[in-house]
């Protein structure tokens, strides 16, 4: 069976989708066979990326490694009872189908909770939480008290996770692991960073995630997303001249894949 990677997050622009394409990528250079599913059917910033990749093979007549992509569609049925039949059809399809040939499933999800994003994270193996290091996203995780910086509650999202581990544990499937991916952390100590540092360890206890640190606010992923490219593909540029900056945004991605324990080497 193929090992199922989801990144979810009921926020926008926490970085989900540019964290699965480097995943996804830095296995194919880990000669892993990788499935991708963009469930992001408005916005479909995964595939973009991987058609920006296509593209640039093909101008600049070169190979660079490509996980398999399975294109999936919303249902556009009146009914939500044969919709959301149709969709579970769908999504058991691609999985049935990228199942028999890869390794790893990449799943990017959208914003917000729908039936495919329920779906998705009940499959899930390793779940990735990415967050931008704010109040803001921490709501989506839960409820703190302004005050004190108490934890008050769950938030849906973490509710939703919690609904997805108990339909896997009813169906005797191995829990997942659900990591907290902490995006765009200030390197200058502030009241923020500390509290939200503090609340998440004692969130984590209660809700059941570990922590780790993705990715800096970098330029340097906005500008390879127009060519297809990721950090890894640089090194393989022979006229790539690294600046201090991009060798800390690939030192980065080697600490985020060995934190999320997906390969043995």
């Amino acid at each position: 069976m193929a090992k199922i990677i989801v990144f979810g997050n009921e926020k926008g622009g926490s970085g989900k989708s540019t964290t699965a394409i480097h995943v996804a990528i830095a296995l194919c250079y880990k000669d892993k066979n990788v499935g991708v599913i963009d469930l992001d059917v408005r916005q479909k910033s995964m595939s973009r990326f991987l058609e920006n990749r296509t593209d640039f093979c093909e101008k600049k007549k070169t190979d660079l490694p490509r996980p398999t992509y399975y294109k999936i569609y919303q249902s556009n049925k009146d009914s939500k009872a044969e919709s959301n039949s149709e969709e579970e059809k769908r999504f058991a399809d691609a999985l049935t189908t990228l199942e028999e040939t890869c390794d790893f499933l990449v799943i990017d999800c959208p914003g917000g909770i729908s039936n495919y994003v329920k779906m998705a994270h009940t499959v899930a193996d390793t779940l990735v939480t990415p967050m931008n290091d704010s109040l803001i996203d921490f709501d989506l995780l839960a409820k703190i008290e302004a005050s004190t910086g108490k934890v008050i509650g769950p938030s849906i999202y973490s509710e939703m996770v919690w609904d997805c581990r108990q339909i896997r544990a009813s169906a005797k499937h191995p829990p997942i692991d659900w990591v907290i991916l902490r995006n765009r952390i200030s390197h200058v100590f502030s009241r923020n960073k500390y509290q939200i540092s503090n609340s998440l360890k004692n969130l984590s206890k209660r809700i059941g995630f570990r922590l780790s640190t993705g990715f800096s606010e970098r330029v340097i992923f906005k500008e390879l997303f127009l060519s297809g490219l990721t950090l890894l593909d640089l090194e393989k540029m022979e006229d790539w001249q690294p600046t201090l900056s991009h060798i800390s945004a690939r030192q980065e991605m080697r600490m985020l894949l060995g934190s999320l324990n997906l390969t043995s080497d």
